[in-house]
């Protein structure tokens, strides 16, 4: 395996850890205005993803480094070509961080600070998936490796099938979390909002399937012909299982999040592995102008030197997260500090 291979797995990898991580508090601000009925009820919330949110983003930016220096050219054409996209999601995470920090400090705002918190959540929820299916069903690019499509043409319904699929993905994740951490009626909402979420993902992922068969049989090609494919789709399989049987016991709120958790890899995995050798795979244009895994590497000193502090820096971020998790750890109550 070359170090290009080896990289665009760890940059999979990142991201992945992105989505678990800062998926479920993503999921809880969307719930936020459904599950929240209270005050009380908005306080728990906010204060059960306060302490660790913006710890979850580092996943995010380091997923984003780690593309721009092992994959310059991956870099350039998605954040030109995505540009208007990117903006969006961005704005949106920055939407969310304010909203959490203004609205702790100015209540008289509180009803603006709500709905910022909302669609700050909301945006980059389905922008990221829509992202992602464009992705996997690739953009017409030229010979040097250019979008040069519309940014209506990211909107085909293939990609917001998918954005559609990871937002309710996001959202069910969210709920268990709540689930989790909160106690009383908010408690029992968030069981309920967790068993519809989850039907609804699991109907819309069934559907995304059937799509990407149909429409992108390349990438599926791809997973039904390699062990990987057929590994992801048993990991998928058993997290959905896991995820059900727990979520219908009682008590097993945190064991059906982690259920939840083992799905966002398996479905990440089987997107890895359905594009796999492409990074982003030409569509409509011919195939040399795909940027392969090979083509849109850096150079072999470059990925080497990157790996090496990988190896050194991210498990001390992976402990990092873990302390903080453990800090914060238990069930969230009213009266809790405020975010």
């Amino acid at each position: 395996m070359t170090l290009a291979n080896i990289w665009f797995f760890l940059v999979a990898l990142l991201l992945t850890i992105y989505v678990i991580l800062d998926g479920f508090d993503l999921g809880a601000g969307v719930l936020y205005p459904f599950l929240g009925k209270t005050e009380e009820d908005k306080s728990v919330i906010r204060a059960s993803i306060g302490p660790i949110w913006d710890g979850n983003e580092v996943w995010l930016l380091t997923g984003a480094g780690a593309i721009f220096a092992a994959f310059p050219m991956v870099y350039a054409m998605t954040f030109s070509g995505f540009y208007l996209a990117i903006m969006l999601v961005l704005f949106g995470l920055i939407l969310r961080a304010v909203s959490l920090e203004f609205r702790h400090r100015d209540s008289s705002w509180s009803a603006v600070w709500d709905g910022a918190f909302f669609l700050g959540s909301l945006v980059p929820s389905l922008l990221v998936g829509v992202a992602l299916g464009n992705v996997i069903r690739g953009v017409p690019m030229d010979a040097q490796g250019n979008y040069i499509g519309t940014f209506v043409e990211l909107l085909n319904p293939y990609a917001l099938l998918v954005g559609v699929t990871g937002l309710f993905l996001i959202i069910q994740h969210g709920a268990a979390w709540l689930a989790v951490k909160s106690e009383g009626e908010l408690h029992g909402r968030a069981l309920r909002y967790r068993r519809v979420t989850f039907w609804v993902c699991a109907a819309l992922a069934v559907a995304t399937s059937a799509a990407t068969i149909l429409t992108v049989s390349r990438a599926s090609d791809n997973v039904f012909g390699r062990p990987a494919g057929w590994l992801f789709l048993a990991i998928l399989v058993v997290g959905l299982l896991y995820a059900f049987w727990q979520m219908m016991r009682e008590g097993g709120e945190f064991k059906s999040f982690v259920g939840s958790a083992v799905v966002i890899i398996g479905l990440a995995g089987i997107a890895a592995v359905g594009n796999f050798p492409d990074m982003v795979p030409a569509r409509g244009t011919p195939e040399i102008t795909s940027l392969t895994v090979e083509r849109a590497a850096s150079e072999h000193l470059t990925l080497l030197v990157m790996l090496i502090l990988a190896l050194i820096f991210v498990p001390l971020v992976l402990v990092y997260t873990a302390l903080i998790y453990k800090t914060f750890w238990g069930k969230t109550k009213a009266g809790d500090a405020d975010y």
